[in-house]
């Protein structure tokens, strides 16, 4: 109760974070994707609106990262995440577990106030609660789309562990996002975030494949902190927050001092060493 009683600010702005994500998500869907749309109408080109709703979901992505609250939370917004750096030895178990919990209550809020703001237009087909189904016949198709873009959404390690590079993080996080709405989304639908998709199955009761959003995005991202390990070291990783490069306090166990400098005397030991 002592570290929730700390670190609710933290927790609560990861809740607000997704919520946020889905509310944009929600909204942006239902402008592109609405058949009484007069921009759905106006834009008969799918591809060109799928292109138009990844760049606002992107944009949606970095301005939440380098909000003030995505600064001092890590902006993780995803259980697999916030999985992956406890795994990592930088999130305490105690934060680790408020954090998938608080990420859970953000993304239902968020679905949820998306669908009492737009009612039908986002509840029913199309849009139908941005739910997350494979979009292909084959579930395999699904697994491993989601499984690449779990990977590939851990590389960000390249740059949130580099002070060079550290404050383009959100950058190329928001890029993929754009990138993944765009190509990966006709395949699964684009989860990558067990909180996104539950928020979504929940009020929409549609539960296909849903273990696949639970089980797979964390195993992309534990392979690609896994194999960055393996090139880099052990101690390559140096705290849990996609952008370091501020004044906000940080709740991890950090690598770098309120200077930017390197300090190990706090890491936690590294699983298996």
């Amino acid at each position: 109760m002592e570290t929730f009683r700390k670190h609710l600010p933290e927790y609560l702005m990861e809740a607000a974070e997704l919520g946020l994500f889905l509310i944009a998500a929600g909204i942006f869907s239902c402008v592109f994707e609405y058949p009484g749309s007069p921009i759905h109408q106006a834009i008969p080109n799918g591809d060109l609106r799928r292109f138009l709703i990844g760049v606002v979901m992107g944009l949606t992505s970095i301005t939440l990262i380098y909000s003030p609250w995505g600064k001092q939370s890590g902006a993780h917004m995803n259980p697999a995440v916030t999985l992956t750096f406890y795994r990592l030895g930088k999130v305490k178990r105690q934060d680790a577990i408020f954090y998938i919990l608080f990420q859970c209550l953000g993304g239902l809020f968020g679905v949820s106030l998306a669908a009492l703001l737009l009612g039908e237009v986002f509840t029913k087909a199309p849009v139908n609660y941005i739910v997350t189904v494979p979009r292909t016949s084959s579930w395999v198709v699904a697994l491993l789309g989601e499984l690449i873009i779990a990977f590939m959404m851990m590389t960000v390690l390249l740059t949130s562990n580099n002070k060079q590079l550290n404050r383009f993080t959100g950058l190329f996080a928001g890029f993929l996002v754009m990138l993944y709405v765009f190509f990966e989304a006709p395949l699964s639908g684009f989860g990558m975030n067990p909180a996104r998709s539950l928020a979504s199955a929940l009020p929409a009761h549609i539960w296909t494949a849903f273990w696949l959003y639970v089980i797979v995005p964390p195993a992309g991202m534990f392979l690609a902190s896994g194999v960055y390990q393996y090139l880099f070291g052990k101690r390559a990783v140096k705290c849990a927050k996609l952008h370091h490069d501020n004044h906000k306090r940080c709740i991890f166990r950090c690598d770098y001092n309120r200077h930017g400098k390197i300090d190990l005397s706090d890491s936690l030991p590294i699983p298996g060493e």
